[in-house]
């Protein structure tokens, strides 16, 4: 009994830090950020995505609720153009195997980006140093820069052009939290075509 006690405290717990997180989040750098991608739909701009682990997995949620959902609630009059740098393990493997794995984000970026483009990537700690590179090289080429990091300090090698920092340690967490703003971006924009009951 003792332990089914100490278990509900747990799972009790991480809710709550859970909603902690989310409350402290800045709605106006969101809000922000959702006026930018949303103006780069419009102008046809391509939204790349980039993560590691779980949040390479939150960066192609993206590229499903934005290139399918907001595409489909928008009656395709909205057409996002995202694409991920972590999609295709074939590619990865090959420029970590044959140039460096740092390499495995900014190598693909280059041969796709325009000036103007957005990239956007997810990081817990927000010091690999994949996502240290690519976002300086997006920087060099005039694309528009996001960056969501879960906890610690901003690199100072990198100068993101929008930043949030959910500064709380805790993988599972800071993941959860980042899979809510996407969602929350995501179905913000479907909603200017569809109420939120018709939003699934």
């Amino acid at each position: 009994m003792k332990q089914i006690s100490k278990d509900k405290l747990f799972l009790s717990n991480y809710f709550i830090n859970v909603i902690k997180v989310i409350q402290d989040i800045n709605i106006n750098k969101i809000n922000k950020i959702n006026e930018v991608l949303l103006n780069s739909i419009n102008k046809k701009k391509n939204i790349f995505v980039a993560g590691n682990g779980g949040s390479a997995s939150i960066a192609n949620h993206l590229l499903c609720d934005f290139n399918k959902g907001i595409k489909i609630s928008s009656i395709n009059k909205l057409k996002p153009r995202v694409l991920s740098l972590v999609n295709s393990i074939e590619t990865i493997s090959a420029i970590a195997n044959d140039i460096a794995y740092d390499k495995i984000f900014c190598s693909q970026l280059e041969n796709y980006c325009k000036r103007g483009d957005i990239l956007i990537c997810f990081s817990s700690s927000g010091q690999s140093k994949n996502i240290i590179q690519v976002i300086n090289f997006a920087k060099k080429k005039n694309v528009k820069t996001i960056l969501f990091q879960g906890f610690g300090k901003l690199n100072k090698r990198i100068k993101p052009d929008h930043y949030i920092n959910l500064k709380y340690k805790n993988y599972g967490i800071t993941e959860d939290v980042f899979q809510s703003i996407m969602h929350a971006i995501s179905q913000n924009i479907r909603s200017k075509f569809r109420s939120k009951e018709q939003i699934l």
